[in-house]
């Protein structure tokens, strides 16, 4: 019984570790692009962890929010409210931290449009293109296989490599300029590093973290009846994070898009060149339960072919390991 109430102990202090890493990248395209993967978010978490999660975004711009390639519309405004559900896994292979996810989704955009001189609307609804990931530390500790090892885990600096893909069965119109599905494959390559600052003490964590990822687009030949191809799109992310009490921290946040020329049946566009800054608040609701919220807008963007945007979301995590739930319960039988 003591020996219960010691891990009991040093797990009410660092079970959050197992949850903490699950505020999920791959939230969906218009999330990713708009406001990147997010602060914390490759924080590693005990092997085994399950988590489900819930986000909910209202984005507004001069793109569609969902199109990874981020072409602009001049004199338009588009907004998007979204809803998005997925499931993560994180497991240990070759020793090393690795996560898998899965993510749908839905919603509706609406979009009021100046093309060749005549104004008009576009309203589109219903589920995007689903999106998976798949991610592996390939720099830093090894995987968290264990409560004494969440006990004894600090993440130093850390690299992981992740690969991601979007399966192009959503809700798309070739009439319409304006679409939640993309008829087309997408995805990226990353390689996310966190750095940490200082003691890994609960209440005063601090961390550097940077994601520079390669987004690459297979063609949509159905383009309003044309062909849409993309060239290779830089994303690069930033977050310098602070805890603020054991539950609560913050961060800066910083994010850029550059490249991702797109051509319509051999007219080329612009290339992307755009920085977006914001903030995240975070907040462990109870042992199982995550809350955060995050902003994000652009602000280079005076110029007519600028990207302009901004994003506000919110994400509602519940996440489970079987050994944590079994010690809670032995906890309830003292």
């Amino acid at each position: 019984m003591n020996t219960n109430h010691h891990l009991t102990h040093h797990l009410a202090r660092f079970k959050w570790i197992a949850i903490a890493a699950f505020l999920l990248i791959f939230c969906s395209p218009a999330l990713v692009l708009a406001q990147g993967d997010g602060a914390r978010f490759y924080w590693k978490g005990l092997s085994g962890t399950n988590a489900v999660f819930v986000i909910v975004s209202s984005i507004g711009g001069n793109s569609n929010p969902l199109d990874p390639s981020h072409s602009v519309v001049p004199g338009s405004n588009i907004e998007a409210t979204m809803a998005n559900a997925g499931y993560a896994r994180m497991f240990t292979l070759f020793d090393r931290a690795a996560m898998a996810s899965v993510l749908v989704p839905m919603g509706r955009i609406s979009a009021d449009l100046t093309l060749g001189g005549r104004d008009f609307g576009q309203t589109t609804r219903g589920f995007g293109d689903p999106l998976m990931q798949f991610g592996i530390n390939v720099i830093g500790p090894k995987s968290i296989k264990n409560i004494p090892d969440v006990i004894r885990y600090e993440p130093g600096f850390s690299l992981d490599v992740i690969g991601s893909l979007a399966v192009p069965l959503g809700e798309y119109d070739h009439l319409s300029t304006v679409n939640i599905g993309q008829n087309r494959w997408f995805g990226r390559i990353g390689a996310p590093i966190l750095w940490q600052l200082g003691s890994w003490v609960p209440g005063k964590k601090t961390t550097l973290e940077f994601l520079p990822a390669v987004w690459f687009y297979s063609d949509n030949n159905d383009f309003a009846g044309e062909t849409l191809q993309t060239k290779p799109m830089f994303q690069m992310e930033a977050h310098l994070t602070r805890d603020f009490m054991e539950r609560a921290w913050g961060s800066f946040d910083f994010i850029s898009h550059t490249g991702g020329q797109a051509t319509i049946d051999g007219v080329e566009g612009e290339k992307l060149s755009n920085y977006g800054a914001g903030a995240t608040f975070g907040y462990q609701l109870n042992d199982n339960i995550q809350l955060r919220a995050s902003y994000v807008s652009s602000f280079n963007d005076s110029g007519p072919d600028e990207l302009k945007m901004d994003s506000f979301r919110v994400n509602l995590i519940f996440a489970w390991h079987p050994l944590i739930e079994g010690m809670k319960r032995l906890k309830g039988k003292e």
